[in-house]
């Protein structure tokens, strides 16, 4: 019986296809179009943020290496600690659009609670929120690829959406591991 089974199952590996090659190949064109739409919407996302941060001469905003702007509302001078990974933050916002209308209001969205470098995040909050000290109130710009991109946040933020993010952080506890270090 065994000597039958294994001849049965070596015969249907013996029978076995060679695998069929690809009927059609790539030529990249796709991606190379795909390539010049996200430079295009990048370019026109930053003339829009450029042209809010010159009708607004007297706000100082910083430019960020992660691709946003961002400007202090309310700074705290006597706070010297930073977020760092695995530290928990807490946070207040509200969104509006690059015109000025109210996504989210104030007190609308609730407290975040937001484990730092350890939870997901879009990605400008996750680079902003280190930049920030307790008590601070911060508003960044965010460009769609840092902020909710392609997909949007499926609720009241569509693809592809510039957003103006007003974020104070509330309190931070110190990870052991930032304690330890600190």
């Amino acid at each position: 019986i065994y000597s039958l089974l294994l001849g049965i199952s070596l015969t249907g590996c013996a029978d076995r296809q060679e695998a069929r090659k690809p009927v059609s190949r790539s030529s990249g064109s796709f991606l190379k179009k795909s390539i010049e739409i996200s430079k295009e919407l990048v370019a026109s996302e930053e003339a829009l943020f450029d042209s809010i941060m010159k009708r607004n001469p007297d706000i100082q905003y910083h430019t960020s290496q992660k691709g946003y702007w961002y400007t202090y509302l309310e700074k705290s001078e006597t706070e010297e600690y930073y977020p760092k990974a695995g530290d928990l933050v807490y946070f207040d916002s509200d969104i509006i659009d690059i015109d000025g209308d109210t996504i989210y209001k104030p007190g609308e969205l609730k407290t975040r609670e937001y484990m730092v470098d350890k939870e997901e995040i879009i990605i400008g909050l996750r680079d902003g929120i280190k930049r920030m000290k307790k008590g601070e109130k911060v508003q960044f710009l965010f460009p769609s690829h840092v902020a909710y991109g392609y997909l949007g946040d499926k609720n009241r933020i569509g693809r592809n959406v510039p957003i103006i993010y007003n974020v104070t952080l509330l309190d931070i506890k110190k990870s052991e591991k930032s304690t330890n270090t600190n």
